[in-house]
């Protein structure tokens, strides 16, 4: 059910202009899905989308990679320069600070970049954890980070 719903999200994305979440929820419902808020939060975050301003000012979703690219990484360093604070490292562990509120987006964004030398990381309120596989990338992640933010 999952996969065939989440297929017909795609499907319904790349048709038409979808400007929000209740509208995908009612395309869902003309298609035989019921859903819930939850679910399409849910599945809107498994399957990477995003919103992308459109000419006349509206925005839709689209798929990651759907649209150029250049655009959404652009979105995702104003992401991370808007809502950073500072940083250090504990070993393999780099802590992000981030303006209150901020560290899921600031998250998201470091995960968009799909830089390798993380493994995974917690996000807080204001506040990252993530775990990175060598002390070494570690110094090479935070230099990554500084040239964005530059």
């Amino acid at each position: 059910m999952k996969s065939s719903r989440q297929i017909k999200i795609i499907e319904i994305i790349t048709k038409f202009e979808v400007e929000t979440q209740e509208e995908l929820i009612e395309r869902l419902c003309e298609e035989g899905f019921r859903v819930t808020q939850a679910t399409i939060s849910r599945d809107i975050r498994e399957l990477k989308l995003t919103k992308v301003s459109l000419e006349n000012g509206r925005q839709k979703y689209v798929a990651f990679g759907e649209k150029d690219s250049s655009g959404l990484k652009e979105k995702y360093r104003r992401v991370l320069k808007e809502g950073y604070v500072t940083m250090d490292m504990a070993q393999n562990i780099l802590v992000i600070k981030t303006v209150s509120g901020m560290a899921m987006a600031v998250a998201a964004a470091l995960d968009a970049f799909g830089w390798q030398e993380i493994v995974g990381s917690i996000a807080g309120d204001d506040t990252i954890m993530c775990a990175v596989r060598t002390v070494d990338d570690t110094i090479q992640l935070m230099e990554k980070i500084k040239k964005l933010l530059a």
